[in-house]
């Protein structure tokens, strides 16, 4: 007995959450859950697929995996193609993972959510940095995205390691005066930064700083010199990466939709998009800045119903569903972990 191959699974997953999609082949939303992020760099192989796997199994909710026609799964952390092939292996057991199916950067599923231009460029500033450039004879421009060891910087983490940073220079007199420090010890209710340390130190408290990363953009609005020194550091790396791309694949004479995603992105800080505007009129006056507020999964639905074959209208059907994750502000999200 055959059996209809009319679902598509669309997954993209980030440095703090999945989301995996579960659509038919004429783009019609069938179920959609979030998750804890399942970046294999930060959680390691293992649990980055048992994330997704729990996910995977919520979606699907008893159909049949052979209805499967295409599965896309577009992960942060899947930079180099040692790290693709091993996620890749990593999942052939799986049943939803049998059939046909994608594993790549998620860069390429936030690219497909902002154009499908054939020349394009996009730039994540989430909890990292990465970016991807493509021109239409196939060429892939790509970083390997392995932090300072690879060059970069930028992002949530670094963001919020820099309200640290700059705290505890004003703090012991290395370092200007920021009210940073004022605001980071109200954030995590420490009475120094030096007792802040001390207990991250000690493993009494997380050394994730990644929430603190809003306090560099209010600092920086209010005034304070050391935060929109920050600000304009993370707007030169995201002209960098725009420039670089631009200029690797030789689309410097033509105008180039720039995609640029994530939470900081979205977060529209005025000062930021200030600092990219003028980096970009100097050293790539052709891109043309697009902010993407879709969920990336858009993307990755996107990608996989191609994939399997969906037409135009079921392309339509699924953007129009995909456009917005406003459903999960209104409710805790799904944690697997």
């Amino acid at each position: 007995m055959t059996c209809e191959s009319d679902l598509i699974l669309a997954v993209d997953g980030g440095g703090s959450k999945t989301d995996v999609v579960l659509l038919d082949t004429d783009g019609a939303v069938l179920a959609w859950e979030r998750g804890h992020g399942s970046s294999p760099q930060l959680e390691g192989l293992d649990e980055s697929v048992r994330i997704i796997d729990a996910l995977v199994d919520l979606v699907l909710d008893g159909r049949d995996t052979r209805r499967l026609a295409h599965v896309g799964l577009y992960l942060s952390g899947l930079d180099l193609p040692d790290e693709i092939d091993a996620f890749r292996s990593a999942i052939e057991h799986l049943p939803w993972a049998r059939g046909p199916h994608v594993a790549e950067n998620d860069l390429h599923a936030l690219l497909r959510a902002g154009t499908d231009a054939a020349d394009a460029v996009a730039v994540i500033c989430g909890t990292g940095m990465n970016a991807i450039g493509v021109r239409s004879d196939g060429a892939v421009v790509r970083f390997p995205a392995l932090g300072p060891l690879s060059g970069d910087w930028g992002g949530g983490s670094e963001l919020g390691d820099a309200v640290v940073w700059h705290s505890a220079r004003a703090e012991d007199g290395r370092g200007p005066s920021t009210s940073l420090h004022a605001m980071l010890l109200d954030a995590v209710g420490a009475p120094s930064v030096s007792a802040l340390i001390e207990d991250v130190h000690l493993g009494r408290r997380d050394d994730g700083f990644a929430r603190l990363a809003p306090l560099i953009f209010d600092a920086a609005l209010a005034g304070d010199a050391v935060a929109r020194g920050v600000v304009q550091r993370q707007g030169d790396e995201v002209v960098s990466y725009v420039a670089a791309c631009i200029a690797r694949l030789g689309l410097q004479d033509q105008d180039v939709p720039v995609v640029f995603g994530g939470g900081v992105a979205r977060g529209r800080d005025p000062l930021l998009l200030e600092s990219i505007a003028i980096g970009l009129a100097e050293r790539a006056p052709r891109a043309n800045l697009e902010i993407v507020d879709a969920p990336p999964v858009l993307g990755a639905a996107l990608l996989a119903l191609g994939d399997g074959g969906a037409d135009a209208a079921a392309l339509a059907r699924a953007a129009a569903s995909l456009s917005t994750d406003e459903r999960f502000s209104q409710r805790l999200t799904a944690s697997v972990r």
